[in-house]
């Protein structure tokens, strides 16, 4: 392995711990950094301040980095193949749940974009990892729905194209954040159900309440007001305009 493939494996870590830490706080502090990746202040500095030179974070001194567009858009990428992987290991191969997270993180690194299409189809397009139940981040191809992505199941990935637009789903926006729907994830089965709701794409949702301890997300969409499950929340996907 080049110095080059441990660097960019080395990247693709500290974005994937950014990621998961600014679900808490998005300007996440080098000693969260530190602890999570077990490596020393200095170090992850360093690496901090090459990520914000690469237009990946803000970084500022003494208080910790924020993800840029771009570095968020990268940092779902390497999450996302690293939760399907989870997935694969523990649904599929049975390996123990202790051990999966491990496992995925040697893995995450050579998932080429068109075996992590591949491995969501087989595992028919899952919401949750194994381990801790984190939410699977969206795919970037340039599909509107699960079902498009099958249908053009022999266009390669590289045909296909990414979606320019940042996406999270509703169940990460703010209450009174507002966002139109670019993505649904799931079967015909859950896209009907979603119409019939008045979910579709192009629709603007706005968040109304939040429920604590990952309860349901009341939401404005249509002029109706919504109640929806964490299930649906986390499968509708949108580009945030608020």
């Amino acid at each position: 392995m080049s110095a080059k493939d441990v660097l960019s494996e080395s990247i693709e870590e500290y974005l994937e711990v950014l990621y998961k830490l600014s679900k808490e706080d998005p300007l996440v502090k080098t000693s969260k950094i530190s602890e999570s990746l077990n490596i020393a202040p200095g170090s992850v500095t360093q690496m901090l301040k090459k990520l914000d030179s690469m237009g990946y974070v803000h970084y500022s001194p003494y208080k910790g980095a924020v993800l840029t567009e771009n570095g968020l858009i990268k940092a779902q990428k390497v999450t996302r193949k690293h939760r399907l992987l989870e997935r694969f290991l523990y649904d599929v191969l049975k390996i123990k749940k202790d051990k999966v997270h491990a496992q995925a993180c040697e893995m995450e690194h050579v998932l080429s974009d068109d075996a992590e299409r591949a491995l969501c189809h087989l595992l028919e397009q899952p919401d949750e990892c194994p381990d801790d139940l984190e939410p699977i981040p969206a795919c970037n191809f340039k599909f509107t729905t699960c079902e498009e992505c099958k249908e053009r199941s022999n266009e390669e990935i590289d045909e296909v194209g990414d979606r320019n637009e940042k996406l999270v789903s509703i169940a990460d926006l703010n209450e009174h954040e507002m966002g139109k729907v670019s993505f649904i994830r799931g079967d015909y089965k859950v896209i009907r159900r979603l119409m019939d709701m008045g979910i579709t794409i192009g629709a603007n949702i706005s968040v109304l309440k939040i429920a604590p301890f990952k309860g349901p997300v009341e939401v404005s969409v249509r002029g109706s007001t919504l109640a929806l499950g964490r299930d649906i929340a986390n499968n509708v996907f949108v580009e945030q305009t608020v």
